[in-house]
């Protein structure tokens, strides 16, 4: 099976007849070899949008009468509603019961589904604030609410395997604190595979809590930061997949490791109809949202000893396997960079990035 395809080959234009062609005979090729994909080829799912899609919109002070900020989750619903998205997925804390009512009457009214984000249980003490973020979110109209069990990059925060099976502990008691709140509410919590847990031990995680209520938030290509092949990442977290951060990536080579980039759908190495299809194979009723993040490109300092510090007995063949993919699919003339543009042009560049990635889903993926 093919875990990458090659930007190189990629019509940069989303509407081109070739890479339309190109792409309906890959999927049909796709059904014919393997797995059974959807007869009707996601006709039938929308796109919806990740908050941090718009990390420089969301509560902007940039005076900008293009492209004004989003103060509260009600503005990022108007717009995206605009764009023809099918939803959001966005934090829910502090939301007060009136901000719920409205939340709830104009994404009923707009006809968009909503989706919550959360930070998990500390402690006992905690629960009291968890509890209430879930009731709100149920009430706006969110059956399932994304979370993450650590605050950052496991390269970046941990330098210690001990350090790292800590936070696994602490991340378990969390998520057994959450299970009777989730199951009071009748609401879904799903964890991110967030540059923290490799596949396989998120996948561990939840089958040793074996929770109806508690599953996966699958990023299509967080996981490359950890040397994971992203098609094996999706074909071991999908059969625990709520809903999805849909995204395509872009790599490049440097002296410390590799370079690691959300770019517009369709211009990266995922192989997106092929990860769509597990998905909706394992789940028909998955979301799938888009996190376009427009950013300068992350560092992936694999080639540093610290960067070992946490995988214990990780075989060198996956460093291998990774740096080669990253020199066979080096992104084309180079990843883009948002540091150098003004206020503006960064907010006119992450809106770009975004309608450009919906029209790819509409237009090549056939979503709705």
């Amino acid at each position: 099976m093919k875990a990458y395809r090659d930007p190189s080959t990629s019509d940069p234009s989303p509407s081109g007849m070739d890479r339309r062609e190109f792409l309906q005979k890959a999927a049909a090729a796709a059904m014919a070899f393997s797995l059974p994909m959807p007869t009707k080829l996601f006709k039938e799912m929308r796109m919806g949008v990740v908050v941090h899609s718009y990390g420089s919109r969301w509560n902007s002070k940039v005076s900008s009468n293009k492209y004004p900020g989003f103060m509260n989750a009600i503005d990022l619903l108007e717009h995206c509603s605009r764009i023809g998205a099918g939803g959001i997925q966005v934090g829910v804390r502090e939301w007060t019961t009136d901000f719920v009512e409205k939340m709830r009457d104009r994404r009923e009214k707009l006809g968009l589904y909503l989706e919550g984000s959360i930070s998990m249980p500390k402690d006992t003490g905690d629960l009291t604030r968890f509890e209430q973020e879930v009731k709100g979110a149920k009430e706006a109209g969110a059956q399932v609410i994304r979370t993450v069990c650590s605050a950052g990059r496991r390269y970046e925060i941990f330098h210690s395997l001990e350090a790292f099976q800590e936070a696994q502990k602490n991340a378990m008691t969390s998520l057994q604190l959450a299970d009777p709140i989730l199951h009071k509410h009748k609401v879904r919590l799903a964890v991110e595979n967030h540059k923290d847990w490799r596949a396989t031990e998120l996948a561990a995680m939840i089958k040793e809590l074996d929770s109806e209520w508690i599953g996966v938030t699958l990023d299509f290509g967080n996981s490359i930061s950890l040397m994971e092949d992203p098609l094996e990442v999706v074909e071991t977290l999908a059969p625990y997949a709520f809903t999805t951060h849909v995204k395509d990536m872009g790599v490049d080579e440097y002296a410390d490791g590799f370079l690691l980039s959300e770019v517009p759908l369709g211009r990266g190495i995922l192989d997106l109809t092929r990860m769509i299809a597990i998905c909706n194979q394992h789940n028909p009723e998955i979301t799938l949202n888009l996190e376009m993040i427009t950013r300068d490109p992350l560092e992936i300092p694999c080639l540093k000893e610290d960067y070992w510090a946490t995988f214990g007995t990780l075989s060198g063949s996956e460093l291998a396997r990774t740096l080669q993919m990253v020199r066979h699919h080096k992104f084309q003339p180079a990843l883009p960079t948002v540091s150098q543009l003004s206020s503006e042009d960064r907010l006119a560049a992450e809106e770009q990035n975004i309608i450009e990635s919906f029209t790819y889903s509409k237009t090549i993926l056939g979503l709705k």
